[in-house]
């Protein structure tokens, strides 16, 4: 015979699946909508000599500083488009442009109230993460390291926040980044966390995103 304290748990565990479920199916749309848009922008690009050319890269550097700044949204395509056909100009445009996008979305993240991702936790049934959010709004980053610190569950953490400068540095870089909130959702996720103030995380960008420029700039 069930216990009836189980009942509840077991409900919750389920309703926390299905939520799981329904917003990892939002994120694969919204990088199937952004691989489309950027398939699109990149279709419209070409062919040089387009009388609207001009009017099209406006309008694509737009788009792509929106795609950059938005979680989960797949923007290097249409970078790499840019680069491609603008050579050197397209190399700094895309790179000034990265750094606008993730400054946005990093400052966006310092503005969102913590109760709000306590109660998105609560909503996903992750009670014990929305307890620690809780814990970590009033406090200074020196008290939020330590807190993670005592909190965190594995060794890995520890070393992550320690490193946390390489860490988001390789988060950034990594292949197909789309898929874990992109750029825009890392810079989203650390204004939120509080632990890297906003001229720390600009110099990391300003290094982290210039390799690919650099190399268009210089061979552009």
């Amino acid at each position: 015979m069930v216990d009836a304290d189980e009942k509840p748990a077991a409900n919750n565990k389920s309703s926390r699946y299905r939520k799981i479920l329904l917003i990892l199916a939002v994120i694969l749309i919204l990088n199937f909508l952004g691989s489309w848009l950027a398939h699109q922008v990149n279709f419209q690009l070409f062919p040089r000599h387009d009388p609207m050319l001009q009017t099209i890269i406006l309008s694509t550097v737009m788009i792509y500083l929106l795609l950059m700044a938005t979680p989960f949204m797949p923007g290097i395509e249409i970078g790499l488009a840019l680069m491609l056909i603008l050579g050197a100009k397209g190399a700094l445009v895309v790179y000034l442009c990265t750094l606008i996008a993730l400054s946005i979305s990093f400052t966006v993240g310092r503005f969102i109230p913590a109760r709000l991702v306590s109660r998105f936790l609560d909503w996903l049934h992750l009670q014990k993460a929305s307890a620690l959010v809780r814990q970590l709004e009033p406090l200074d980053q020196v008290g939020r390291l330590q807190l993670l610190n005592e909190k965190a569950p594995s060794r890995i953490a520890p070393f992550l926040l320690k490193h946390r400068y390489l860490a988001i540095a390789a988060a950034l870089n990594l292949p197909g980044n789309a898929l874990i909130g992109g750029g825009g959702g890392i810079a989203l996720v650390v204004g939120m966390s509080k632990l890297i103030p906003y001229p720390g995380f600009i110099l990391l960008l300003a290094v982290v995103v210039a390799p690919i420029p650099l190399w268009f700039y210089l061979n552009g």
